[in-house]
């Protein structure tokens, strides 16, 4: 029974531990420089980076390109097509997760439980005004060359492929969640992915991004 007991605690303590593990290790990696896609060229493009307490969503400026080449948003309700929008919020996350609707304390055990082994993820999308993007809370900019610039839109519509609604409450009345190809799960998170998608645009972060905290140690050295 003592040895049963024993065992249970060793357990517990370990579970207990992995969170914490977790963390050092992104720190770890927030810090150690990842492969960079060199996209050269003298800053052109102006992106927004939206902070939440968990991770980070892109902000793209919305020009006569753009509204084009995300076209398909405009059916499921995101409204590019309004001149007084200026911005396109990308974001992408576990489906799970991320399409619980409501406060976080809303969120399903399950949804959270299959984000850490394993889910499959969708982009969100959703026009924001037209503003500077000092007036937006939590947000900072980052500068990206044309070809930077180029590569992270790429990137996203690749991610997306032939672009699927996914029929779930938004987060808000503006914004739609379309199916995204790369598997969520505890080791490629939402901050992972924008750490990646920002280095194959030209930005220097660190080789592994899991959390805010991780993506910040190298974001807040860059010009904005």
């Amino acid at each position: 029974m003592r040895r049963a007991l024993r065992t249970l605690t060793g357990l517990v303590l370990v579970v207990a531990a992995l969170p914490l593990l977790w963390m050092l290790a992104g720190l770890l990696g927030g810090l150690i420089p990842g492969p960079t896609a060199p996209q050269p060229g003298p800053p052109a493009v102006q992106i927004g980076l939206v902070a939440t307490p968990i991770h980070y969503d892109l902000l793209l400026p919305l020009d006569d390109d753009l509204r084009a080449r995300f076209g398909f948003a405009a059916a499921a309700g995101v409204d590019i097509g309004n001149p007084a929008a200026g911005w396109l919020l990308v974001g992408w996350g576990a489906e799970g997760f991320y399409t619980s609707a409501g406060r976080y304390s809303d969120i399903p055990a399950w949804a959270v439980a299959r984000a850490i082994t394993g889910d499959r993820s969708v982009l969100r999308l959703e026009a924001w005004e037209n503003r500077p993007l000092a007036d937006f809370a939590q947000t900072r900019s980052l500068m990206l060359s044309a070809k930077g610039y180029e590569a992270l839109i790429d990137g996203i519509l690749s991610e997306l492929g032939t672009p699927e609604l996914v029929q779930a409450p938004g987060l808000t009345s503006r914004d739609a969640f379309f199916r995204a190809s790369t598997p969520f799960n505890g080791l490629y998170t939402c901050n992972a992915w924008v750490g990646e998608a920002l280095r194959d645009a030209g930005v220097p972060l660190g080789i592994w991004t899991p959390s805010p905290q991780s993506l910040r140690l190298r974001l807040d050295d860059l010009p904005g």
